[in-house]
């Protein structure tokens, strides 16, 4: 059986990965001329089960309004006339309150948990190098954050998953690069969580899939769907059409419009996220693990001899333009906590349109239209639930049991409407 995948992202070459495992021919087709250059380039790093969360969170429609007039902001609203932006926040404003919001969460741990022991399967079977860390952090400036972290910290106690809390001092002594002159007011610490560089991994497997037969056509952009009696049977490119028995589609948000043909209308936005990568200074004062600022949503992630340092969110405006508002809030949180660590002055930029569904989880498996499945909706934690979506999207191909609850993680969850059935 011939399945093409359409995506080289992340999600793309490991759902290529493990459907190759499970016997099937495989042809993936990217529009970019290698893996991982949109989406999955620069992002924060992070592999943290316990800390992915939707964004949907009780309170986070006044963090927004809060900041829409700071100079250096965690989410930033820039409205315009699109319908699909203001649907796509209508959705997202009823998935805020606290009942949603643990629902979503813990759907998104289930396959998050579930990805992360993949990942380290493949770590250990396939030797792929990625500039990996251990452990994780999540920094609180003040009280208040310290407050408004204890419902998640009630869903890791009921989840078991293990962390400590930390006050101030006993978060300088386990991460002994935080400045003295930032405020501290306590840390989680997610020691069985990791970090590490996603398009070096992506990479790395790629390399492993083409090994195992995976055939990777990049510099070709797929225009349409082939349809023939309400079954997909292939894309169609500029070269024409390339005939398969099934199409997985894994293209972050240029997954929309391909969907739409099959009469599939995901609330699915591009919210557009910012990184800087800087090169360490070499002397001692760079994080040993990945770091997040939770003021500012702000990852400062380790990766080999440089400071990946990602966050900041973006609502409205399509334009992948760099702002200067957006730069300067990742370099301050920088040097708020390593002020010495990196050549900040030097930083290498990129932004990138993460896929948002309004609920937060992805939805994975099959679309009710004949031959077309999909691998979509992982927003700013792709990295985090690649290699677990890749497995239970092979497994559902396959027909083969899946390991994990799949309730919440498909297409199901939307309304008939919206599902095009």
């Amino acid at each position: 059986m011939h399945v093409i995948v359409v995506g080289a992202g992340i999600i793309g070459v490991n759902s290529a990965w493990f459907l190759r495992e499970r016997g099937f021919e495989v042809t993936v087709l990217d529009r970019r001329s290698g893996v991982a250059m949109e989406t999955s380039f620069g992002n924060a790093g992070i592999v943290a089960p316990g800390y992915v969360t939707p964004w949907a969170a009780p309170g986070m429609p006044g963090k927004v309004l809060s900041t829409l007039f700071a100079a250096e902001a965690p989410v930033v609203f820039r409205p315009d006339a699109n319908p699909a932006l203001w649907r796509w926040l209508a959705r997202w404003l009823r998935e805020c309150d606290l009942a949603r919001y643990r629902r979503n969460k813990s759907r998104m741990q289930r396959i998050a948990f579930y990805s992360r022991a993949q990942l380290a399967e493949l770590r250990t079977r396939l030797g792929i190098e990625y500039e990996r860390s251990p452990g994780y952090m999540q920094l609180l400036r003040t009280p208040r954050e310290v407050m408004m972290a204890g419902p998640a910290r009630a869903m890791l106690d009921e989840g078991n998953v293990p962390y400590r809390w930390l006050d101030g001092d006993e978060a300088r002594a386990v991460e002994p690069a935080l400045s003295a002159a930032c405020p501290l007011a306590g840390a989680l610490l997610l020691p069985e969580d990791e970090s590490g560089n996603c398009r070096l991994f992506a990479q790395g497997l790629k390399e492993h899939a083409q090994a195992a037969g995976v055939v990777f056509r990049f510099d070709e952009t797929v225009r349409a769907l082939a349809l023939e009696r309400g079954r997909v049977n292939g894309v169609i490119t500029a070269q024409g059409t390339l005939p398969a028995d099934a199409v997985v589609i894994a293209a972050a948000c240029d997954s929309v419009p391909l969907l739409r043909q099959a009469g599939i209308r995901l609330p699915l936005y591009p919210i557009k996220g910012y990184s800087a990568t800087v090169t360490l200074t070499g002397g001692g004062a760079a994080p040993s693990r990945s770091v997040m600022d939770e003021a500012y949503k702000v990852a400062v992630t380790p990766m080999g001899s440089r400071l990946r340092i990602a966050g900041t969110a973006e609502i409205g405006g399509r334009e992948l333009a760099l702002r200067d508002s957006a730069l300067r809030t990742l370099i301050k949180v920088a040097c708020d906590w390593f002020p010495g660590a990196a050549r900040y002055t030097e930083a290498t930029w990129w932004t990138g349109a993460r896929p948002m569904l309004p609920d937060g989880a992805p939805l994975i498996g099959r679309t009710g239209t004949p031959g077309l499945f999909i691998n979509v909706g992982h927003g700013s934690t792709g990295w985090a639930m690649s290699c677990g979506s890749g497995r239970v999207l092979a497994d559902i191909m396959a027909d083969r049991e899946v390991e994990i609850d799949l309730d919440g993680l498909t297409l199901e969850r939307y309304p008939r409407r919206i599902r095009g059935r």
